[in-house]
């Protein structure tokens, strides 16, 4: 759905994003980072909002910089910060949004009471906007991303400000357009969001690119998280010598491998480095193990 090759933005002497390489495929992809880790400026660079200061950018198979239209016509956003008038009502509104995206007044006033209803607003379509709580200004905002059948949905941060009723459901929400066969990527600094709607996971953190890969309940059971006490690197040099493939970070280290003798070949390549192992799970890190790991490594 999306890729990146050295995808790099600068704001002046602040960068944004640092040598980002992606592969994300379709279903839902949770961008996980901190605030200021870069997700919002990924999304405007895939949108086609802000050229990068360098590398290349692919939506769709359409690179953003060559047709940012087309690709836009194709993909739905859903911003972060407030956007609706107040004084529209929300069938009038995501009618409207529908209309910018080219569809016929008649089938935008159609397709607009559809997604209103596919988001919970059937009865609530033609108050004003000004009305509205934040959980149904969210709704909103998701409505006239999707409005026009979008091949891609860009959500931006989608359960902010929400209670925890509001957030289930808009966690629910996302969900369903899976269901439906519309590809997400949504961005949230809350883990358990990522973890309860995501099928792959991308990890920023101060514009670098530390994780891009699938998120299963689990996690990946033919990899083993290995935690060692040192001598990590001998560790990982043994183990890649019989075959394995191993990714260290520290004295932590994710080793994959055909299945069966997995455990025996780390517990044997531990012991020969004499390095002292504490512990060896099956799976890949979750997702808020490494984003703790980052946040201890910045303090």
């Amino acid at each position: 759905m999306v890729t990146t090759s050295a995808l790099t933005h600068d704001y002046g002497s602040v960068v944004a994003l640092r040598d980002v390489d992606l592969a994300i495929p379709p279903g839902v992809t949770g961008l996980v980072g901190a605030n200021g880790a870069g997700k919002t400026t990924l999304f405007r660079i895939l949108l086609g909002l802000i050229r990068p200061t360098a590398g290349a950018v692919s939506v769709l198979g359409t690179e953003t910089s060559a047709d940012p239209l087309a690709v836009r016509s194709r993909v739905g956003y859903m911003p972060e910060g407030e956007c609706l008038p107040n004084e529209q009502t929300a069938a009038d509104f995501v009618a409207y949004a529908a209309e910018l995206a080219g569809i016929p007044p008649g089938e935008a006033r159609r397709r607009s009471s559809e997604t209103l209803f596919l988001v919970g607003l059937e009865e609530e379509r033609f108050r004003f906007l000004g009305d509205f709580s934040t959980g149904m200004r969210q709704r909103v905002k998701l409505a006239q991303a999707i409005v026009h059948d979008p091949t891609l949905v860009l959500l931006d941060e989608p359960a902010s400000g929400l209670d925890p009723e509001g957030r289930d459901q808009m966690l629910d929400l996302i969900r369903r357009l899976d269901e439906f066969g519309i590809n997400v990527i949504v961005s949230s600094h809350v883990l358990t969001d990522i973890e309860r709607t995501a099928h792959w996971v991308v990890l920023l953190d101060g514009g670098t690119l530390v994780r891009s890969g699938p998120l299963e309940a689990g996690g990946d059971l033919r990899s083993v998280t290995v935690e060692v006490v040192e001598r990590a690197a001998e560790v990982a040099v043994l183990l890649a010598g019989r075959g394995l493939e191993v990714t260290a970070d520290g004295n932590r280290m994710v080793v994959a491998g055909e299945d069966g003798e997995l455990e025996r070949a780390i517990t044997e390549a531990v012991a020969e480095a004499d390095a002292g192992l504490i512990r060896a799970v099956r799976g890949a890190p979750p997702v808020e193990d490494e984003f703790l790991a980052r946040s201890v490594a910045h303090d």
